[in-house]
């Protein structure tokens, strides 16, 4: 409580900026809060990745918890699915998380930043190929324990490497992105108490607050965009994005 008391106003203005426009592309499109937070925070503001990638799942232990209440609401989520990617998911994000708090922020920066420009292209192009080829879905199970991973040890990454990959295989759309927000609050509620025993609860107050506040306030705006703009052109603009803020950050970081 001390903590949220002493905030400085100044401070939380930027945090409030990229929750805000993380959580604006998240609600239109149904992914990437945690990629463009975990961007940004890194590459842009000099977070080191654990702690990065920790803020942004505190909060999305928030966002993913209404989200996901509001699809079982809903009925988009199916069960078998569910419990196909619950236990690997959280497999794989514990495992990303301990990677990432022991190991030199420095050293792996380099590593978080390339595989964000991995999915920014991804994004990028897939936007481009809009709407993908349908097949019949195969992979779950490694796609979990991969995804997991990747949301931990990066920042982010779940929606557009779960959600695509299932799309992509055929997976009625609605269930897709209902199954995998419903995994992904008990993902990022393991992986911010990974964080949390790893590196304790100092110093996380103004960035944590700050993404709360602004994503509180773009979610209403993120609904009102997912009507509006096509889904080909958001995902060509927030891969477009991605690729040069992490192109940006990961010559900084080499370069240093």
């Amino acid at each position: 409580m001390q903590a949220l008391t002493q905030l400085d106003l100044s401070a939380l203005w930027p945090f409030i900026a990229v929750g805000f426009g993380a959580q604006l592309v998240d609600g239109a499109m149904g992914m990437a809060f945690g990629v463009i937070c975990n961007t940004l925070l890194v590459a842009v503001m000099g977070l080191p990745p654990a702690r990065a990638s920790a803020n942004v799942h505190i909060v999305e232990t928030f966002t993913t918890a209404i989200s996901g209440i509001s699809h079982a609401i809903t009925g988009n989520i199916d069960k078998s699915l569910f419990l196909r990617l619950l236990v690997p998911g959280v497999v794989g994000g514990v495992a990303g998380a301990y990677l990432l708090t022991n190991i030199d922020g420095a050293t792996i920066k380099p590593f978080v930043l390339a595989y964000l420009i991995g999915i920014g292209i991804y994004l990028l192009v897939r936007g481009i190929m809009f709407p993908p080829r349908i097949s019949k879905a195969k992979v779950v199970e490694p796609l979990g324990l991969f995804g997991g991973f990747m949301d931990a040890a990066g920042g982010g990454g779940w929606g557009p490497i779960v959600t695509s990959n299932l799309l992509v295989q055929g997976v009625e759309p609605r269930k897709v992105v209902g199954t995998v927000s419903a995994v992904e609050f008990f993902l990022t509620l393991t992986v911010s108490a990974t964080f949390l025993y790893h590196l304790g609860l100092r110093d996380f107050a103004t960035a944590t607050v700050g993404l709360l506040i602004g994503g509180v306030m773009a979610a209403p705006f993120g609904a009102y965009f997912a009507k509006r703009i096509p889904m080909k052109v958001m995902l060509v603009l927030v891969g477009t994005v991605l690729t040069i803020t992490s192109t940006y950050g990961f010559i900084s970081a080499v370069l240093m």
